[in-house]
């Protein structure tokens, strides 16, 4: 009998480590996904459906429409570089770093963030965005805004890009961004 108690704790720690090696497995293929521009490959490690949080933002998706988040992503040309992978409480925990012109132009470039993974039978279920260290959100705001308003001034066919996530509205983004770097400068 002794013997018996022994072998659970030890049963259930080596479950634990497969399901923390699976679950990390699937982190990596995920990052992966969006380093190789194959959707086929995010997709395979979600599950049929995903919720995303960003502080109180929070958003469901099916795997068919997390498909337009990926397409409104790749316009930025976004490059994740997976950090740190670390099991903690029953997630995986993920830190990125991540560059691309947009962040760029919001002066947040490379920015590093922490996102907990929570899965549901092996897949991806949930990913909440923890905290960003390295991000000025200052800085980013004032960008966001200057563009926003010189947008709508110069540019309103493009206004509405910022709450367009959609691949249409990222192209709107990066013709504003485009289009106020190269506006005529008084100095």
């Amino acid at each position: 009998m002794k013997k018996m108690f022994f072998l659970i704790p030890v049963l259930i720690s080596l479950g634990c480590g497969e399901n923390k090696q699976a679950t990390q497995e699937q982190v990596t293929t995920y990052y992966e996904g969006f380093a190789n521009g194959d959707y086929v490959q995010i997709k395979s490690t979600l599950s049929d459906s995903l919720i995303t949080t960003e502080g109180d933002y929070t958003m469901p998706f099916s795997r068919e429409s997390y498909y337009e988040k990926f397409k409104w992503d790749s316009v930025f040309k976004t490059e994740y570089q997976l950090v740190d992978i670390n099991y903690k409480k029953g997630a995986t925990i993920a830190t990125v770093s991540l560059k691309s012109p947009r962040l760029a132009f919001l002066e947040n470039s490379p920015m590093t963030c922490k996102y907990r993974f929570e899965f549901e039978n092996g897949q991806i279920a949930r990913i909440a965005n923890l905290e960003c260290p390295t991000a000025n959100w200052e800085i980013w705001g004032e960008r966001v805004n200057e563009l926003v308003v010189w947008t709508k001034e110069n540019h309103p066919e493009l206004d509405g890009f910022i709450n367009d996530l959609t691949m249409k509205g990222a192209q709107n983004y990066m013709q504003a961004i485009q289009f106020y770097q190269n506006r005529p400068r008084s100095d």
